[in-house]
């Protein structure tokens, strides 16, 4: 292990430290969303089990239901609300927090982006390009699942680093935050060019008009529920009738919100915008209700025991998505990370190692919430390979917590009795001399 001394402006080394303010606020979305991740999680069990349970019959029937307007074309099953309609907020919530590191987070400079950024993109590219040479000879469509392993889900990954890394340095949590919200941004755009199959113009372009109107009304602070919800929701559902994921129409409104209030919003001075008071509002709403019953609408998967898991993981495309979250999530985020570190110059802060990197870029290799709907989008709802996609998604995650688990609870430990030695010089230092002698 290579350990840096503290000699460059902060700037220029890699997990540097941030501001005190953008550490607390990180430090309260952390919270939030490992509360999250333990819902997300008791929700994936409960689909799991309730699938292979005999009354899975009753699970199929709840996620077919029906409902909602015909004549808005809205009659959706309840899978397919969860899919379009809560993860509208999730990425809502994801959208308002990518401006905000950007306009007013400590990513707002450059040289900081530029990591979780190009960690990002190697986190995306390697696992696809994985997935693709394990699909190469595939004939029947399997290549459209390319994009399955590519996601990070944030709130699994921050669940299990909040168990499993209690003293992992700071730096550590908020690159992994910072890295799955690009992570999302790039998801939601491969969603919107990828896998929009059938594109209606005319309610594309009329998105735009709720959107606009919406727009407005945030950048002069009105707060007004009863104005606002029924423009997003129109925005919502016209993206929905276009043909392009719904999910989209919840990004671009979470762009939409102003993070600094302008001396022009109508106030004495800047100040902040409506991003903090959405996100306060809505990420509780994001992380408690809508991943969880998305995941409760969408992990359930009858396995059919040994054999059957046997068996749908031998399909290729299970076993690109496997490969793509084991092996190209680490090799593309530690690829990318080292690649700006060698061409920048930038080192790592004072008391990190290389092998930190390369647990976290494991731990990245937890995608669940978006590689599930990608790949509901590639295959289909219900289908024998989206069944053969949720196993890999699974079973890839679950494997991907294990390992980086291994890995940084041996560095929590180092970390741990770092800190323990700091403490004990510090009280030696406290007592006087002559009782230390």
């Amino acid at each position: 292990m290579r350990i840096a001394l503290n000699t460059k402006p902060d700037h220029d080394r890699l997990f540097g430290h941030g501001t005190w303010p953008e550490a607390r606020r990180v430090a309260d979305v952390l919270r939030k969303e490992t509360i999250g991740g333990a819902l997300l999680l008791a929700g994936a069990v409960v689909a799991l089990v309730w699938a292979n349970s005999p009354w899975a019959s009753g699970y199929e029937a709840m996620r077919a239901y029906t409902i909602g307007p015909a004549a808005l074309h809205l009659d959706l099953s309840v899978a397919a609300w969860a899919a379009d309609g809560l993860l509208a907020i999730f990425f809502f919530v994801a959208g308002l927090e990518l401006k905000r590191e950007f306009v007013a987070g400590d990513l707002r400079d450059p040289r900081r982006a530029a990591v979780p950024i190009a960690a990002a993109i190697g986190g995306v590219a390697v696992p696809a390009l994985v997935y693709v040479l394990f699909n190469l000879d595939s004939a029947d469509g399997a290549a459209r699942g390319w994009a399955i392993p590519t996601a990070t889900d944030i709130a699994f990954a921050l669940a299990v680093l909040a168990v499993i890394g209690r003293f992992l340095p700071h730096a550590l949590r908020t690159f992994l935050l910072t890295l799955a919200v690009v992570d999302d941004l790039l998801a939601i755009v491969i969603i919107a060019v990828f896998y929009t199959t059938d594109l209606s113009v005319v309610p594309l372009l009329a998105t735009l008009v709720p959107l606009a109107a919406f727009t407005v009304l945030v950048q002069r602070r009105v707060r007004s529920w009863w104005l606002l919800l029924p423009l997003a929701f129109a925005a919502w559902a016209l993206m929905h009738a276009s043909g392009v994921h719904a999910t989209v129409a919840g990004v671009l409104l979470g762009f939409a919100v102003p993070v600094i209030r302008s001396q022009q919003a109508g106030g004495p001075g800047a100040g902040p915008g409506l991003a903090e008071h959405f996100e306060h509002r809505f990420r509780p709403v994001s992380a408690g209700i809508a991943v969880p019953i998305f995941a409760l609408m969408s992990a359930g998967v009858a396995i059919g025991g040994l054999s059957g898991l046997g068996s749908a993981l031998s399909d290729p495309v299970a076993i690109g998505i496997v490969a793509g979250l084991l092996i190209g999530k680490p090799v593309g985020i530690t690829a990318a990370t080292w690649l700006v570190a060698r061409f920048t110059r930038a080192r790592l802060d004072a008391g990190l190692g290389w092998i930190d990197v390369v647990g976290l870029s494991v731990l990245a290799g937890i995608g669940f919430t978006v590689s599930l709907l990608i790949g509901e989008l590639a295959f289909g709802i219900g289908s024998e390979r989206d069944d053969h996609v949720k196993v890999a998604v699974l079973t890839g995650s679950l494997a991907a917590a294990l390992i980086a688990a291994v890995i940084l609870r041996l560095r929590n430990r180092t970390y741990r009795l770092l800190r323990e030695a700091e403490v004990a010089d510090r009280n030696r230092d406290d007592i006087p001399d002559v009782y230390q002698q």
